[in-house]
């Protein structure tokens, strides 16, 4: 005879395991979607990762469709769990929370005595405009800190879907701005020896704001000196690209997936990510246009194997264009800037990676720049995939191209 807690206890086991065996079977049938080429940096681990990550999206799928927790705070609360290792200082490293401009930002500055004012650079977190935040990047802008002895600004600019382009902008905008205004007196620091950075969705945002300084410059602050882009998001033109294609399921960013990232910057507007992913969106004067910066000819031979020509779209759907034609202006797609703005930019550094959607943005860009006169440094991690910079000094997460890729940004930013 079973007492009533020794039947609620079984009923709840029971349902327990359902649950787990849902989770897992849904799981399954996302990861049969994926794909880890051979040639990534340890596969094994990646394919571990991505499961974890997988789980996370499934199980907060299913707890808001019961009712218990918004999926988007359960996948931000468990990606800080995972990513944010809060330790103790380092030995030669002083680190605040601030606020400039109403803005959160940590700052992490060298305590070694310096002859001359330090560098300084502003640091745009990744995570798709949506996730992310400055303890995930703790361990990155310690690292550069200390090892090219700089003073790093990372910053926690607001998100979508609570908040949606160009809000993010707005935010690094007067970030970086008001430690122009006080990098001198405050932190010892010589203004015009900070740049700006970020990876993924930072470095769309770093790209950004510097064709935006460039265009709104009075004269009264100095422009960042450089840009540090890292696997950058530019342009949401064209998601046929040969790297589009070759890595359209390689995780941790799917093909489908970047889209639904930009539109969620943009507007949160996802029930048009087919047609985009399809073509339909860009008018064919504007793909003409844009033809002599994303044609794949511009790209180096190795990174247009496998890859074929799109198909032809004849008519493109008005109603999605305007409704996505804000993402195609400069400050959203910076790689879809015109010359003589881009010629005004300052000088770059760009890493890509090979098993990446995002890899041909970057070395397009650089091109780019480069063919205006920009000088650019560009570096390439040839078996590294998107987000590695952030598995940096993350325990049995870490990967030996994460301590490669650190060490180039590293390199570029003590010339500065």
């Amino acid at each position: 005879m079973y007492t009533a807690t020794a039947i609620l206890a079984i009923v709840f086991a029971a349902l327990f395991a359902a649950f787990c065996l849902l989770v897992v079977v849904l799981v399954y049938l996302e990861l049969r979607n994926s794909n880890i080429p051979p040639g990534v940096a340890n596969p094994g681990k990646l394919h571990a990762i991505h499961c974890a990550y997988v789980g996370i999206n499934v199980v907060g799928q299913i707890l808001e469709r019961l009712g218990l927790c918004h999926q988007m705070n359960f996948t931000r609360w468990c990606r800080f769990f995972i990513m944010a290792r809060k330790g103790p200082v380092p030995h030669g490293l002083r680190i605040k929370d601030l606020t400039f401009s109403g803005v959160p930002v940590r700052v992490y500055e060298p305590t070694a005595a310096s002859g001359e004012k330090r560098r300084g650079l502003v640091y745009f977190h990744g995570g798709g405009w949506m996730f992310g935040c400055i303890d995930d990047y703790d361990e990155v802008c310690q690292y550069i800190s200390l090892e090219s002895d700089t003073t790093v600004v990372s910053v926690g600019y607001r998100l979508a879907p609570e908040h949606r382009y160009p809000a993010h902008l707005d935010d690094c905008e007067v970030v970086t701005r008001h430690f122009l205004s006080i990098a001198a007196t405050d932190f010892g620091v010589d203004p015009r020896r900070v740049a700006v950075g970020g990876d993924s969705a930072g470095g769309n945002l770093a790209a950004a704001l510097c064709q935006r300084l460039s265009k709104t410059q009075d004269g009264h602050l100095p422009s960042p000196c450089a840009q540090v882009l890292i696997y950058p998001a530019l342009q949401m033109a064209d998601f046929h690209l040969p790297s589009y294609q070759q890595n359209h399921s390689v995780p941790i960013l799917f093909r489908g997936r970047t889209v639904f990232f930009f539109l969620q910057y943009l507007n949160g507007n996802t029930s048009v990510s087919q047609q985009i992913l399809e073509g339909k969106h860009v008018p064919a004067e504007l793909k003409r246009h844009y033809k002599k910066w994303l044609d794949p000819d511009n790209l180096p031979p190795q990174f247009r194997k496998g890859a074929i020509s799109p198909p032809v779209i004849a008519n493109h759907d008005a109603d999605v264009y305007h409704i996505v034609k804000q993402g195609l202006d400069p400050e959203f797609s910076p790689l879809l800037a015109e010359d003589k703005v881009l010629h005004l930019n300052p000088p770059a550094f760009v890493l890509t990676c090979e098993f990446d959607v995002l890899r041909d943005d970057g070395i397009l860009f650089q091109k780019r720049l480069k063919d205006v006169g920009v000088d650019v440094t560009w570096e390439h991690l040839s078996d590294g995939f998107h987000g590695i910079i952030s598995f940096f000094n993350q325990g049995w997460m870490t990967f030996e191209s994460s301590q490669r890729g650190m060490d180039s940004i590293v390199r570029y930013v003590k010339t500065l």
